[in-house]
């Protein structure tokens, strides 16, 4: 849908003055892509403090999958804003912190019992499903990918595969974390050599009997969104297996629809053991959770799981709605045609020799990443033009967010609700702004 903001959603200030005001009173360490300040929003839209309209593109780092304000998750939000909005679910329960978790329970591609416990970030999620892994499985030892992003409290820095600037200045940082190179074929890691690193790790730095569970997200989100090779899933699915090792999907970016599934994991043939989530599942509102085979979620003790704010009934009612509109507005299917449109404009693009700067289409799902290179044939990095199009494409009144261990990919989180109008509208933005960038 395509709506104008109206004269009551403007502010009096200016985006610059909000600007100073922010420098003044929040820490540097929050930083702003974009100094605009949002005032409104609509499915796909924002506007801005100054009344300028913006393309999101971003979804707020993909937590609007079914857009902004969708009229029946703001409806289930106010429904039970009108019955309480604390109480905590340690203290007295309520109905759909259940509900939402028998849904889920039934939408996980794992098989058997399972069980669900909600919180409140993504961050917190990894941190129990760590806690529930070293539980089940009395082991301390977690091993994650370079390239991966998981979070910034401690647990998740340590887990996190890039030093700047999320690990730096932070140290010391939990032990008995491992990291192995994530396969990426593109930029000379192989499935195998991956495997090996992990061969490797397992003779020199960690026995295997001690390692608790491997987390790898089905689609690197900071990590450039690369997907992670189904193959390479199944092996380390035999290798878990083998050795005792728990597997933990992080598809706190990946979930609910993006990849063309409700759980990307969903792709893989094989099935993990645990799924963290958050971002989509809430439309907007924070909410996070941890879904597992019964048996291994159980481990922890009564009082060893839980939070203050955990599971709010706010979110957990948005989160039934987000559930309703995935199934009824077909929002995986349409994840798929959101990104043959976008795959398709790139792969066109790239044929022509203007864009030689594209390097590489990737994507799953409306999960999309474009790799930009100074050098097609030696796929050498380019963050200068990534960083150059970020900022003129924003100017030209679309959000477009950058990615990538090299800072050279644009990755494409539009809302699934986006109209095909819309979401062509973003992509001429970019492709006028490449091909002028490209020209210089």
């Amino acid at each position: 849908m395509t709506t104008e903001p109206g004269d009551s959603f403007i502010m009096s200030n200016s985006n610059s003055a909000l600007q100073s005001r922010r420098v003044a009173a929040i820490p540097r360490g929050v930083s702003t892509m974009l100094p605009v300040f949002a005032v409104k929003a609509e499915n796909s839209e924002i506007w801005d403090a100054e009344g300028k309209r913006y393309i999101d593109f971003a979804s707020g780092i993909a937590v609007c999958g079914t857009g902004h304000r969708h009229p029946k998750v703001v409806a289930a939000a106010k429904a039970q804003l009108d019955a309480f909005t604390h109480v905590c679910v340690q203290v007295t329960p309520y109905e759909n912190y259940v509900e939402l978790a028998e849904r889920v329970n039934d939408l996980a591609p794992i098989s058997g019992d399972k069980k669900t416990i909600f919180l409140t970030t993504g961050a917190e999620a990894v941190e129990n499903a760590v806690k529930i892994a070293r539980a089940a499985t009395g082991r301390p030892g977690i091993v994650a990918f370079s390239g991966a992003f998981h979070g910034r409290t401690m647990m998740t820095m340590a887990l996190t595969g890039k030093v700047a600037p999320y690990k730096t200045g932070f140290a010391p940082l939990p032990g008995e974390v491992y990291h192995v190179p994530f396969p990426d074929a593109y930029h000379g890691v192989s499935e195998e050599q991956s495997l090996q690193a992990l061969t490797t790790l397992f003779k020199a730095d960690i026995d295997p009997s001690r390692v608790a569970a491997i987390i790898i997200e089905p689609v690197q989100g900071e990590g450039g969104f690369n997907p992670a090779p189904f193959g390479f899933i199944k092996e380390l699915r035999k290798l878990c297996d083998e050795h005792g090792i728990l597997l933990i999907a992080d598809e706190i970016q990946t979930g609910f629809g993006r990849t063309g599934k409700v759980f990307a994991s969903a792709h893989w043939g094989v099935e993990p053991d645990m799924i963290t989530m958050a971002k989509s599942l809430g439309g907007g509102f924070p909410i996070s959770g941890v879904v597992g085979k019964a048996a291994i979620m159980d481990a922890p003790g009564p009082g060893g799981l839980g939070g203050t704010y955990a599971g709010s009934p706010i979110s957990c009612a948005a989160g039934l709605a987000v559930l309703d509109v995935i199934e009824e507005e077909k929002l995986c299917e349409r994840a798929v045609v959101i990104g043959k449109i976008i795959t398709d404009r790139f792969n066109k693009l790239a044929e022509t020799n203007l864009f030689s700067c594209i390097g590489n289409v990737r994507n799953l799902g409306a999960m999309v990443g474009v790799e930009l290179v100074t050098d097609r044939a030696k796929h050498t990095p380019d963050a200068d033009i990534t960083k150059a199009l970020v900022g003129k494409v924003a100017e030209r009144g679309l959000i477009l967010l950058s990615c990538g261990v090299y800072g050279n990919v644009i990755r494409f989180l539009p809302p699934l609700t986006i109209s095909d109008a819309t979401l062509n509208e973003g992509l001429d933005i970019i492709e006028k702004a490449l091909g002028e960038l490209a020209a210089k």
